[in-house]
């Protein structure tokens, strides 16, 4: 699976503690094996994210994300629940 990355998330990953990156990674290389793997908690989003999608890193942290087709993923965001 093709993940890119935008300048949007690439601003917001410099942002987080050390140890959310490490996790983050990890959790990236379940999600590239299997975007809907139940350690994931990946769902839809509604309202005016309708057409996103989102993972969790931990309790606190998200990636939201796009499917753009069956082998390409756009990551917009990575935080907190104040992502949403």
């Amino acid at each position: 699976m093709k993940i890119i990355y935008s300048p949007n998330f690439r601003r917001s990953y410099k942002k987080l503690p050390e140890k959310i990156k490490i996790l983050a990674e990890k959790k990236e290389r379940v999600f590239r094996k299997n975007p809907f793997d139940k350690s994931l908690e990946t769902h839809k989003l509604h309202g005016r994210l309708k057409d996103f999608w989102s993972f969790s890193i931990n309790n606190r942290y998200r990636i939201i994300f796009e499917f753009t087709d069956e082998n390409t993923v756009h990551f917009h965001t990575v935080g907190g629940h104040d992502i949403y």
